[in-house]
């Protein structure tokens, strides 16, 4: 049930509770993307479809249009899609004023096919193969930000250099402290929780000034679909406070990063297959298999988890991000940790994606590799013990976004779950990232060679 029905909306239009209505979608950065409707137009037609550039799925992080892609170019002319709103996520929007929202897919303009590049089709395409075998996956999303006492303008205006965050310690877990960041926080778990969004709490973080938020699991759509709408309350709401939010992975060298972690799990006629009583740890077959995969192919799936520059300088030992892909029971220092061991919530938590994820992507990656897992009745090897870090017989993540790049390009399995174009599509992607990177002359790169040099 959403939490507003259309019939609900038109009744709240009628009163003038609510005039605009936000028609959104998201893009292959993991934003919102769309249209402010009069709700009078909405309720006419826009409930329908309504249309958008084809460049939203083309586009770098500043909106710029690189060329490169086969999906559409300036040669191409930049047609349409056709957005469609999925009415079950339609919801008020309690920090704006008179506004609802609802989330779309983007289509094809002329068959009204779905879109295979689109970040929210990627996903269900993946839900389906997992429906196929009788199966439901299950997740649910950590998302860590840091908080800022100046506004995005400010800072901006500042140079990115004015980055204060709003507590001036390590809040991890402290109430005292967190109470000093409750004039955003509170307002932005009351704003989830009226958007029929099971928001559970929030909670200081182990860095100065870092946040978590955390959101009650659900099937993989509905997980991913949360993160985003979350993800964008918290920017808008720190901003409507005068403060700026950020979910960049590593805003500085000697600060601890911010993740975005992953629990999964399948479920089967509402029960959990990855528990099997008995059992080692309690984990089924199933579940061994599907983690196995998650192994196998994590360096592959990398892109997706880590999509930028910046990314992949969160990766640090002692820093609670992970650097080895193998996986532990309840240990912090590995890409996959077990959790609720022995009892019927047991599932995986993949570390490894950062705070700057496109959930929808890093979670199609996850099922991807999982159900590969199951497909090729891979076998899970014992649980690593003690610090991951130090281990050198472990897998190293790729550590760069080249190496990343060069793994998702060359994955066959992935070709054979998303598609050929869709890889190609994000391989083009990353390459744009790199290659904007490559042309930029930084601070560090002046300051140690100016003179020495």
């Amino acid at each position: 049930m959403p939490a507003l029905t259309l019939d609900a909306l038109r009744a709240k239009a009628e009163t003038g509770e609510i005039d605009t209505v936000l028609a959104c979608a998201v893009d292959m950065q993991g934003r919102l993307v769309g249209k402010r409707f009069h709700v009078a137009n909405f309720l006419e037609s826009g409930h329908v479809e309504t249309h958008c550039c084809n460049y939203l799925l083309a586009t770098d992080l500043e909106m710029a249009t690189p060329d490169g892609y086969a999906a559409t170019s300036w040669a191409a002319g930049y047609g349409d899609y056709t957005m469609k709103p999925d009415l079950a996520t339609l919801c008020p929007v309690p920090w704006l004023e008179g506004t609802a929202l609802v989330l779309c897919d983007f289509l094809d303009h002329h068959s009204h096919a779905p879109v295979p590049h689109s970040p929210r089709q990627i996903l269900k395409a993946q839900m389906a193969r997992a429906e196929a075998m009788g199966l439901t996956p299950m997740m649910a999303t950590e998302l860590e930000f840091f908080l800022f006492e100046r506004s995005y303008d400010d800072i901006r205006a500042s140079g990115y250099r004015a980055l204060d965050p709003l507590v001036k310690y390590n809040q991890d877990y402290s109430i005292q402290f967190s109470t000093r960041d409750e004039h955003v926080l509170r307002p932005v778990r009351n704003a989830l929780f009226a958007m029929g969004i099971p928001v559970e709490n929030t909670k200081g973080e182990a860095e100065i000034g870092q946040e978590e938020l955390n959101i009650r699991y659900g099937d993989a759509v509905e997980a991913c679909d949360r993160h985003t709408l979350a993800k964008h309350a918290v920017k808008e709401i720190a901003a409507q406070k005068g403060h700026a939010a950020t979910f960049l992975p590593k805003w500085r060298a000697d600060k601890v990063g911010s993740a975005a972690h992953i629990h999964q799990s399948l479920f089967r006629g509402g029960e959990n297959v990855f528990h099997e009583a008995g059992a080692p740890h309690g984990m089924s077959q199933t579940m061994r298999h599907y983690v196995a995969g998650l192994l196998k192919y994590a360096p592959e799936c990398m892109l997706l988890m880590a999509p930028y520059i910046n990314s992949y300088k969160r990766f640090v030992p002692g820093t609670f991000a992970p650097t080895k892909t193998a996986w532990s029971i309840d240990n912090r220092t590995a890409g996959f940790r077990l959790v609720g061991e022995d009892t019927k919530g047991v599932r995986i938590e993949c570390r490894i994606p950062g705070s700057d994820m496109n959930p929808y992507l890093a979670c199609a990656g996850q099922l991807a590799a999982g159900l590969a897992g199951i497909e090729e009745g891979l076998e899970l090897a014992e649980p690593v013990r003690g610090d991951v870090y130090g281990m050198t017989d472990v897998t190293d993540v790729p550590h760069t976004l080249a190496r990343a790049t060069e793994a998702f390009r060359g994955s066959a399995m992935l070709r054979a779950a998303f598609g050929d174009a869709v890889v190609d599509h994000y391989t083009r992607a990353a390459e744009v990232e790199q290659e904007d990177f490559d042309r930029v002359v930084t601070d560090y790169e002046v300051q140690r060679g100016f003179e020495r040099a």
